[in-house]
């Protein structure tokens, strides 16, 4: 019997090994190497999911003050294919494209950045500095890429909806803007967004530092199976949906094309609460989960596997 294979749980971590022998130093991440990850990971993940994004951002846009457009997911994408076509799904894809990619180079980037300085003597991050390291890529990707681009986005779909679009194409979209509004018109919702990102990143990031500390024990170089990696983002983009879906409608509201019935984030917010009840901060939340799920699954395997590689081709120890 001891010659037969058994199957073992790739949750499994052999107790008598760690024991045995002194784990080494966690080897870290270069920051140009998480930039080029990074930067792959957000592009390939955001081709994938944009038609969630875009049925999530219809249904935020969509206020009960005009009566309704759509009655819910469902009809939200028979209308959209029925009137446009299936490419009508992808459409404002372009501009999140152009963001996504260095959002995520920013944002993986700046993370191993910081945690590499706040690692303990044995290399490992624990989850409150994962926290903090966390929330710092996401006020930096705020700031730098995702405010500008999510600005253009959802004007870009909130256009969609009018019976005369006004915008033929990204880069004429971008420079529309611009004329009309000046640099500030690509900046609204500034910070709804750094509190939405800095938060979902916070969580996000935490969430990972702690199940990856978890599944590597005693062990910091322990290698993690990629299906094991997507199901710890999928759980961490969870976390972060039910933490922060408030700021996003917010965010959402604040970059439309009717910004200019708020002040500012907070007159936004009691607004929303005042003529729509605390239930419209939520609204969107079904599609954004799978959306988030899937986003935060796909970038976290993709992102670890391509570092995998470039740690072959690009050394830097």
């Amino acid at each position: 019997m001891s010659g037969q294979n058994r199957f073992v749980s790739p949750f499994h971590r052999p107790q008598s090994l760690a024991a045995a022998a002194p784990a080494g130093k966690a080897k870290l991440t270069h920051p140009g190497k998480a930039i080029l990850a990074g930067g792959i990971a957000g592009g390939i993940e955001i081709c994938i999911t944009f038609p969630t994004e875009y049925v999530k951002t219809q249904l935020q846009l969509d206020e009960k003050a005009n009566p309704p457009k759509y009655r819910g997911i469902v009809d939200c994408v028979k209308q959209t294919v029925n009137g446009h076509g299936v490419r009508g799904l992808y459409r404002g894809l372009s501009s999140l494209l152009y963001g996504s990619i260095p959002k995520a180079a920013v944002r993986f980037g700046v993370f191993e950045f910081l945690s590499n300085k706040m690692r303990d003597e044995t290399g490992k991050l624990d989850s409150k500095r994962g926290f903090f390291c966390g929330l710092g890529a996401g006020v930096a990707e705020a700031v730098f890429v995702v405010c500008p681009m999510e600005t253009v986005k959802v004007k870009f779909i909130h256009d969609q909806t009018s019976a005369n679009p006004k915008y033929k194409g990204f880069f004429h979209g971008v420079r529309e803007i611009i004329r009309a509004e000046g640099l500030k018109g690509t900046y609204q919702g500034l910070t709804a967004t750094v509190l939405k990102q800095g938060s979902n990143q916070a969580i996000r990031f935490y969430v990972m530092t702690s199940l990856r500390n978890w599944y590597k024990g005693d062990d910091p170089n322990k290698t993690i199976n990629p299906l094991i990696t997507g199901l710890f983002g999928a759980v961490a983009g969870a976390a972060s949906v039910f933490g922060n879906t408030p700021l996003d409608v917010i965010k959402t509201r604040m970059q439309g094309l009717e910004a200019h019935k708020y002040k500012n984030t907070l007159d936004c917010a009691v607004k929303i609460m005042r003529h729509e009840g605390p239930m419209a901060f939520y609204k969107g939340t079904v599609p954004r989960l799978g959306r988030v799920c899937m986003d935060v699954a796909i970038v976290f395997i993709i992102y670890e596997e391509v570092v995998k590689v470039l740690n072959i081709v690009w050394k830097t120890d």
